[in-house]
């Protein structure tokens, strides 16, 4: 069996776990318009606040939207436990960009926000081609710069924190072969699209990304991207591979530098790698935990990349159907998979890392020749949530999860196979809500569970905690 070498078949087209539910003080969303940027954006000096004197603890920063932070294996906000329950939706900034499909944004968020989903991963990045966020090195369209701007404050509005991804490993979207090719067109001397882990140039090209994205300042809130709470995390690339060095010297060269460079702008925010968890040669006894052997070549190493300083929360996916494959690779084997994955990065994170992991990308297709369907996809969501409150239950690292994709009625053109529109699916939006009243589970009394699985993330906490008293005030406090 092989993993697949190139991006999974789910297509990205060119061009989601458990959030903890506590107990309500309201909060109060100020957005200031305003702001402007220059359409090239100086790679040397930091961008400034046109508006005057830059401070974020006026617009956004308030006692309950603070940054989360990584304490030993578990999210907090303040003193509070933080928990991922989330989904991806990778295109908002495409979406946000068009005024006529602006809109879809703020829908995919009111209906996430309604099931209880707080963490939303998406794309960072769209470096040439079509709608081009950076169309070439540290060139911008100021109109999808603000078409981010837009996510992000309506991401605020609803409540929702987001990862932003900063680059793609692959050619969707431009990806590490976009930085190449710009180097190579202004004739430095580069071969391969994995010199973009290696060659100064071009690593200068990323460097200066990352400081235009991280100092960003919000055109609808004016906030900078490095002070806004609503931004969850970094993470350095969506599924770093670089074949070419098996050992993975090079690309944990690559993310010691970067990760150095996110924290010398922005200290406060969480970082993250983007890797898919492939076990690599640092810890061969567990290489047999990956899928199978082409999993343990691609220069990544689950364990000593997130050994880096800087690096604070491991990052997993779970793709069995496309991962597994052949005769043997049937539902029950896919789904024995999915709970043996999950058991040894849960149990990594906790041992060897001591920080939190999050199952930043998980799905199944429900596509022809799937061993899914959109009834036995939900055994498959269900069986993840599990793993997860297990975690949970006993104070471990299994810090949530965000289901690969959540997209708005009307982008059916968009799915890959994974999609699940929330209004569509009320089995799945039960398993998904942890107190959605009503919601049906996979094997029933899906607001039950859901219910059982808020008292067990509240009282999750290491700090004290009177559970009793807070239960009987049924309130609900959103972090």
């Amino acid at each position: 069996m092989e993993v697949i070498p190139r991006e999974k078949t789910r297509v990205k087209v060119s061009l989601n776990y458990f959030l903890v539910r506590g107990f309500v003080v309201a909060a109060t969303i100020l957005l200031v318009a305003g702001g402007r940027h220059a359409h090239h954006v100086d790679p040397v000096v930091q961008r400034s606040d046109t508006h005057g004197t830059h401070s974020p603890s006026r617009e956004v920063i308030n006692e309950h939207w603070g940054m989360v932070k990584a304490k030993g294996s578990q999210f907090i906000v303040g003193d509070r436990p933080f928990y991922v329950n989330g989904f991806n939706t990778y295109w908002l900034m495409i979406l946000a960009v068009d005024p006529s499909t602006r809109v879809k944004v703020t829908e995919v968020f009111q209906q996430a926000a309604a099931v209880g989903l707080t963490v939303c991963r998406t794309w960072g990045f769209n470096d040439g081609g079509w709608r081009a966020l950076q169309k070439s090195p540290s060139v911008y369209d100021e109109d999808v710069f603000k078409a981010l701007d837009f996510v992000v404050s309506e991401a605020r509005k609803y409540k929702i924190r987001l990862i932003l991804s900063l680059v793609n490993n692959w050619d969707d979207y431009g990806g590490k072969a976009q930085y190449v090719k710009w180097a190579m067109d202004a004739g430095v001397n580069v071969t391969s699209d994995e010199d973009f882990f290696s060659d100064q140039t071009v690593k200068g090209y990323f460097k200066n990304h990352i400081k235009n994205m991280l100092t960003r300042v919000n055109t609808y809130t004016n906030v900078m991207y490095k002070d806004d709470p609503t931004i969850f995390a970094w993470e350095l690339m969506n599924e770093p591979r670089c074949a070419s060095d098996p050992t993975g010297n090079k690309l944990q060269a690559w993310i010691q530098e970067m990760a150095f460079h996110v924290k010398s702008i922005d200290p406060d925010h969480l970082l993250e790698v983007g890797t898919e968890g492939f076990y690599g040669p640092s810890s061969p006894a567990r290489m047999e935990a990956n899928p199978n052997t082409f999993a343990g070549l691609v220069g990544t190493d689950f364990i000593r990349n997130h050994r880096i300083l800087g690096i604070d929360f491991a990052s997993v996916h779970v793709y069995p159907d496309t991962w597994l494959s052949g005769p043997g690779a049937t539902m029950e084997a896919q789904l024995q998979f999915v709970q043996s994955w999950m058991q040894a990065h849960i149990a990594d994170a906790e041992d060897a890392l001591d920080m939190p992991v999050v199952f930043t990308e998980f799905g199944v297709s429900t596509k022809a020749r799937s061993a899914f369907n959109a009834t036995t996809r939900d055994q498959f969501i269900q069986a993840v949530y599990g793993m997860l409150l297990a975690s949970t239950r006993r104070g471990g690292a299994g810090a949530g999860g965000l289901l690969w994709q959540v997209p708005p009625e009307g982008t059916e053109y968009m799915d890959d196979g994974y999609g699940v529109v929330l209004p569509r699916a009320a089995a799945t939006a039960g398993i998904m809500s942890p107190s959605t009243p009503g919601a049906p589970g996979a094997a029933g009394g899906g607001a039950r569970k859901g219910r059982r699985r808020r008292r067990i993330f509240i009282c999750r906490s290491k700090m004290s905690c009177d559970c009793r008293k807070l239960w009987t005030h049924q309130k609900l406090y959103y972090l």
